[in-house]
């Protein structure tokens, strides 16, 4: 029962139990004692301080006596530093620090040593007695937590866009350089705690707050917006922004994060004239129509309906699945109209998952607008946004990637052109047949982000009525049973052959549903995206 006396043996004594109850309680959470009389050389350690040490028991360093060769270099001034002001009269009357110590195996462990220093009435030390803990693991986790802190640090702090964090009350908690810089502050410190009311005339911080409430409401984030900021000095700064919910590893709301990059000059130009003020006006309902389309994209994640694509013969269905197992996740799609006949099919995968893929993404989505002159040319087109991202680790002076796969599909000439970034080739299937592209080394081009200006295939078939193509991440096919056995591209390419009479949502749901069938736990062990295409006669 709790609180009852645990009684002694027949020959042990009250100071002899209290020992052995001390003893297991240090047993219990892994700590050793030590006593140390300043003026004896020696020192008493416990068998666990011991095991720590890795010395015996009649050859122990004691690692309190100068010149403390048996701490580590970088932490020897201030062990030294406590040791003395414990050993100093009237001084403190506990000891305490966190050190690597030299083990007899010649490996530095972290331990994390308490005393108690006894005092004589002149207030001289007579004895320092206490405990030692081995923490090595956690520091070696403390730092490589750190350095992932530091690596993501450095690419919000040296890409060319405003990055920032926000409070479910809208107020900054985190910003990178440029966005410090933007808001013409010496240091990001000097953003943080602030909100957009302290910076903008109420007619921006009033629209930008409304959009992060609604952010936070629904979970549907914001992107591609243009933003006319106004400053309480009157000056006046055009950004195109996209803004996101903020999770938590634990899926709980934080508020939102956001990208912004500086289109002043590009509005004010187009402003300084009648001219360039109507073709302003034909841009911005066209970057609307792309905003809304991509939106309906994104709902689409829930609901495949995507409009079809017509000519006067032809009709180009689309449908796709998107399945993230995380709240912020690394693959996407994009379905880019060229014309009234030619659409463009993007998919892309970007390394790892959390705040970090969800970053990239946002720069991808950021460069794509960027290359909208070679939006009919899949190999100028990857070529491009390959150039953008090394770009920007280069500066961030750190190693990410992203594969991608990007196909046009022309419906006038009947022709299908597609390159290759690393990605899982597409499946053509109709005509009787169906294969792989970009099976080959040849048709391939090596992933976004990693080498400067390289080349991409270009691969080119011819495609009508009766042709499916389908895209996707390699989420699709990498999972795994319980014994390792992954569902492999030849078993999703017998999947779409077996299923080829099914029509388009319907292949797409069976490919999910096999795909499940055949994992462990029946689910994804990575974000999955789907895309499909048909051509059909109208």
């Amino acid at each position: 029962m709790f609180g009852e006396t645990i009684p002694m043996s027949d020959t042990e004594s009250q100071p002899e139990a209290e020992l052995s109850r001390l003893e297991l309680a240090l047993r219990a959470s892994n700590e050793g004692i030590w006593d140390w009389w300043p003026a004896r050389q020696d020192i008493y350690y416990s068998r666990r301080i011991l095991e720590f040490l890795e010395c015996r028991e009649n050859t122990p360093p004691n690692i309190f006596l100068e010149p403390f060769a048996s701490i580590h270099p970088e932490d020897r001034d201030a062990f030294a530093a406590r040791v003395r002001a414990a050993l100093s009269p009237g001084g403190p009357e506990i000891l305490g620090t966190d050190c690597r110590v030299l083990s007899g195996s010649g490996v530095w462990r972290w331990l994390r040593i308490r005393g108690t220093v006894v005092r004589d009435r002149s207030g001289a030390t007579q004895r320092i007695a206490g405990s030692m803990i081995d923490i090595s693991l956690r520091k070696t986790a403390e730092a490589q937590a750190a350095e992932e802190r530091h690596q993501l640090r450095q690419l919000i702090d040296h890409v060319p866009l405003q990055i920032y964090f926000k409070d479910t009350a809208s107020r900054f908690v985190l910003v990178n350089d440029q966005m410090a810089e933007w808001n013409g502050m010496g240091h990001p410190r000097d953003v943080i705690g602030k909100h957009d009311r302290d910076l903008f005339a109420a007619s921006h911080w009033q629209e930008a707050e409304a959009d992060e409430k609604a952010i936070m409401a629904t979970g549907t984030p914001v992107t591609g917006k243009l933003e006319h900021e106004v400053r309480a000095d009157g000056s006046e700064t055009w950004v195109l922004t996209s803004k996101f919910p903020w999770y938590d590893r634990h899926g709980a709301l934080r508020g939102t994060f956001g990208v912004s990059s500086d289109v002043t000059r590009l509005v004010k130009a187009e402003h300084r004239s009648a001219a360039l003020a109507s073709a302003l006006a034909e841009r911005n309902q066209a970057y609307e129509e792309e905003v809304q389309l991509a939106r309906e994209i994104q709902q689409a994640f829930a609901s495949p309906e995507i409009p079809p694509i017509t000519t006067d013969s032809l009709t180009l269905h689309l449908d796709s699945r998107y399945l993230p197992i995380s709240g912020l996740a690394g693959d996407f799609f994009e379905i880019v109209p060229i014309g009234q006949d030619k659409v463009g099919l993007l998919i892309c995968d970007v390394m790892g998952h959390g705040v970090r893929s969800a970053l990239v993404v946002a720069m991808l989505r950021g460069l794509l607008e960027k290359q909208k002159r070679s939006i009919a040319d899949p190999a100028a087109y990857l070529r491009g946004l390959n150039n953008g991202l090394v770009s920007i680790f280069e500066k961030a002076r750190i190693t990410m990637f992203a594969t991608a796969f990007y196909a046009v599909i022309d419906l006038t000439t009947g022709e299908l052109t597609c390159s290759c970034a690393g990605h899982p080739g597409a499946i053509l299937a109709g005509q009787g047949s169906i294969h792989a592209l970009a099976k080959s080394k040849q048709e391939r081009g090596p992933a976004l982000g990693l080498v400067p200006d390289a080349r991409y295939p270009l691969i080119t078939r011819p495609i009508s009525a009766g042709h499916r193509l389908l895209l996707f991440t390699d989420g699709i096919f990498e999972c795994s049973t319980q014994g390792g056995q992954q569902f492999m591209e030849s078993r999703l390419l017998e999947t779409v052959r077996e299923n080829a009479d099914l029509p388009l949502d319907s292949l797409l749901n069976r490919i999910v549903a096999t795909v499940l069938e055949h994992a462990q736990d029946h689910r994804f062990d990575d974000d999955v995206c789907l895309l499909g295409a048909e051509i059909t006669a109208r």
